[in-house]
């Protein structure tokens, strides 16, 4: 077998350290040459930790606009990626292409850091207690850390690029490198900040 098919689309290789110990199951690794597996975990339990990472990043990049909610002060509206794998796929292999050119790195590695430190380790529920309703602070599972990461990063992503000059993919690589360096400028870190702030005055 060739080499290069053991890499990212023949670029980048999946030998990389998940400094989190608590996010190392739920962050697949496996070496592979394109990141698509046809819907193969699509509805099985728990099977999205065993789908490549990168893999689950275009899948989060094939969504539309939000349309009622605000996301970084806006609304999102339009058809955006949804269903348009190869399109998606694009987006991530350019965005690879200009975090490593930006840092220097490996970008599978900038990712993964970025999803540990996009990860909220604590949250609030909401508790009803004799007709009265408050939240209370509670402990994110790995696997829900991780698809938090996943989500504010693509969102931050769309939200920078909607009407702007900017391309999604430059957006995506910006949002993964400040998140990777947990800068406050991320969409990301600024959600997980707020989520953990909010869960820190409900303890």
């Amino acid at each position: 077998m060739d080499i290069d098919a053991k890499k990212l689309f023949g670029k980048w290789d999946f030998t990389v350290d998940v400094k989190d110990e608590g996010l190392k199951r739920y962050i697949c690794l496996e070496p592979v040459y394109i990141p698509h597996t046809a819907g193969r975990r699509s509805g099985k339990q728990f099977a999205k930790s065993k789908m490549n990472i990168v893999e689950r990043l275009a899948n989060r990049m094939m969504r539309s606009g939000q349309g009622t909610k605000k996301v970084a002060g806006r609304y999102i509206r339009g058809g955006g990626n949804t269903g348009k794998k190869q399109n998606a796929m694009n987006i991530v292999r350019n965005a690879f292409e200009i975090i490593e050119k930006q840092t220097k790195q490996n970008p599978i590695q900038v990712f993964v850091n970025a999803i540990i430190n996009a990860g909220p380790r604590e949250e609030t529920t909401t508790i009803i207690y004799g007709g009265i309703r408050y939240h209370k602070a509670v402990d994110i599972s790995s696997q829900r850390r991780t698809d938090f990461a996943l989500k504010y990063l693509s969102l931050g992503a769309f939200s920078t690029a909607f009407n702007s000059k900017n391309s999604v993919e430059g957006c995506l690589a910006n949002e993964i490198i400040w998140a990777a360096n947990s800068d406050t400028k991320s969409y990301a870190i600024q959600r997980k900040e707020e989520t953990e702030r909010i869960a820190k005055s409900s303890r």
